[in-house]
């Protein structure tokens, strides 16, 4: 495998986590800083972000409602993610003693493409290793029709509701199914508000348990759960939260009861083994994904931008073309709320109830709290730290290269300061410069012995 440009930043803080250390000399690529500067992506946020909210109130207003703040923040945080020019990290190598740059990167939640595939390889791993319990799961997508959806653009805190509903109508069709009403199944819910064509269109994908779990661990396999079932159950409770929440009338909740076709869908997937951890880490990725990926944003020579979607049922077509401004709309819309969680674990896999639904022999490995009413316990706080931390680990599953091995010798680099003070920055950038080091990965020669 020759070099590959792959994308890395580190978040600030950082620090080396022992659990990447074994990956340091098993690289099978050399990390290459990426430039997000010089994608699409990036400049088209960069030349036309001030125009958009510039014309937000009058253009967009009407329709998606005020500009929130936390979609300046950030495309902020965004234009600085993997720039050198807004902080970094020393590293030095251990066998020739070069030193390296690598940016901070600037986790945002479903903006940024590199920072948002880190998140769902840590979301994956998460679930995969700490909260999945070895019985089969399946795949489920619940859908709402297009009527509803501005609503949950026009208030984000319904989004709760929505996925609430969908749990409950699961809940309900696998306790059904079953034939038990003491058991609950595990599930973990993602939020996603995006659809194929850069369109809001808010919907939940669910990886639960193909059955119901005792207290104690005991496994009951379903012999079927029905997506007609399950969706008219997800139906009319998500209506009649709505009605409590007063946000549909009483004569349109009545109306959007009578349809034939009631625009809900559901999609339930087939079973994955208990054996099959790749399958579940893969769909788990995929529940957190970015809402675009780099590849299908082309920008056109009339200023157009070109989104490659799946093939229309309809009309076979392949893309969608958007206004330069338009498309800051659809990309920025799906940008959650401050504080919003998107990812939610219910039943067996719940954080309070998670230890009660372990087998006795999965007791000990458990790093969930000791009782019902306790929190994540010190264990697990320990794990996500030391994950969140690893973030070399996971750009290593992600793009099969470590970017903690030296490009020179091939040896461990190790962080030997953070920079973030902007005027240490431009002076070491400047050095860098004046010397002939044009790439900030570029390493310089170690002092003479």
């Amino acid at each position: 495998m020759g070099d590959r440009e792959v994308p890395l930043s580190i978040p600030l803080p950082c620090c080396r986590s022992p659990a990447g250390r074994g990956l340091v000399r098993e690289a099978a690529a050399r990390y290459r800083p990426r430039r997000p500067e010089r994608t699409s992506f990036y400049r088209l946020l960069e030349r036309h972000f001030e125009d958009y909210t510039r014309v937000h109130s009058e253009r967009f207003e009407p329709r998606h409602g005020p500009l929130r703040r936390v979609v300046r923040r950030a495309v902020e945080q965004f234009l600085d993610c993997g720039r050198h020019e807004s902080g970094f990290a020393r590293l030095r190598c251990a066998g020739c003693a070069a030193e390296h740059l690598i940016a901070f990167s600037c986790q945002t939640r479903n903006l940024c493409p590199s920072c948002q595939a880190k998140r769902a390889a840590l979301f994956a791993e998460h679930f995969v290793e700490v909260v999945r319990r070895p019985v089969p799961h399946r795949h489920v997508v619940l859908a709402i029709p297009k009527v509803l959806r501005r609503l949950f653009e026009r208030d984000r805190r319904l989004l709760s509701l929505l996925s609430q509903a969908a749990w409950q109508a699961l809940r309900a069709c696998l306790q059904e199914a079953v034939g038990r009403r003491d058991a609950l199944p595990g599930a973990v819910a993602s939020i996603q508000t995006f659809g194929s064509f850069g369109n809001w269109n808010p919907h939940i994908h669910m990886l639960v348990t193909d059955g119901l779990i005792e207290r104690g661990g005991r496994f009951l396999p379903a012999q079927r759960l029905e997506g007609g079932r399950l969706e008219e159950a997800f139906r009319i409770r998500l209506l009649r939260a709505l009605r409590r929440a007063e946000r549909l009338s009483e004569a349109f909740l009545d109306t959007l009861l009578s349809w034939e076709h009631s625009g809900f869908s559901v999609y339930v997937g087939a079973a994955v083994e208990a054996n099959e951890s790749a399958t579940t880490e893969r769909l788990a990725r995929y529940l957190t994904r970015a809402p675009v990926a780099l590849g299908k944003v082309h920008p056109q020579a009339d200023g157009r931008i070109k989104l490659l979607t799946p093939p229309d049922p309809a009309t076979g077509r392949d893309h969608k073309h958007f206004d330069a401004l338009d498309w800051i709309q659809a990309i920025t819309t799906q940008i959650p709320d401050a504080r919003q969680h998107m990812v939610r674990y219910y039943g067996a896999y719940a954080n309070r109830a998670r230890r009660l639904y372990r087998a006795s022999e999965d007791s000990v490995a458990d790093p969930v709290g000791a009782g019902e009413d306790a929190g994540p316990s010190d264990a697990e706080a320990e794990w996500k730290r030391m994950r969140r931390r690893a973030w070399a680990r996971l750009i290593a599953r992600i793009y099969e290269v470590d970017p903690l091995v030296c490009p020179r010798c091939g040896e461990e680099l190790r962080i030997v300061a953070l920079i973030t003070d902007p005027r240490v920055i431009d002076r070491i950038l400047a050095h860098r410069e004046a010397r002939g080091i044009c790439s900030p990965f570029q390493s310089r020669a170690p002092p003479a012995a």
